[in-house]
């Protein structure tokens, strides 16, 4: 297990791939998990000293931008919900969700729409688990689907960028 956790950080901060990975860490770290950047880039350091100022510019950078994503959603989040409390929209749409209860998680997978039409299930405290599971089928059909249609399209090996 140690030697597989070994290669894997080896992999992970060899600097092709380890500066991304700090990054995309830090990013989501302050936008949608609650996990900490800090491991990630003290493994990348560990194992590579000379990176040091570079992963943490590359960290700081993707933790700002994840807090900013952060706030522009909390702004946007209060005044969609001034601006549509009372809109006709809006109760139909809620009216719509407590008709079909869990059963609307199946369109999680959507663009702009499925994030907040989880969080509204969960609002509405609709049941988590029936919650769960259709939205890991919707989920799981995306992925099948969107990576069945990016093998038809591509059918060959794709060439390395870079």
């Amino acid at each position: 297990m140690e030697a597989w956790l070994q290669h894997l950080l080896t992999q992970l901060a060899l600097p092709e791939y380890g500066l991304s990975t700090v990054f995309v860490v830090a990013f989501v770290s302050a936008t949608l998990l609650p996990m900490g950047s800090e491991p990630a880039v003290f493994g990348l350091v560990k194992l590579n000293p000379d990176l040091f100022w570079s992963a943490v510019l590359v960290a700081t950078a993707g933790n700002t931008l994840g807090g900013a994503l952060t706030w522009w959603m909390g702004l946007g989040a209060h005044e969609v919900v001034d601006k549509y409390r009372h809109s006709a929209t809006h109760i139909k749409a809620l009216e719509w969700l407590e008709k079909l209860g869990p059963k609307a998680c199946l369109l999680a997978w959507l663009p702009a729409v499925g994030d907040p039409l989880c969080a509204v299930a969960g609002w509405l405290k609709l049941p988590f688990w029936p919650c769960l599971a259709y939205m890991a089928v919707g989920k799981l059909a995306r992925y099948v689907i969107m990576t069945a249609s990016l093998l038809w399209v591509f059918p060959g090996k794709l060439p390395m960028i870079g």
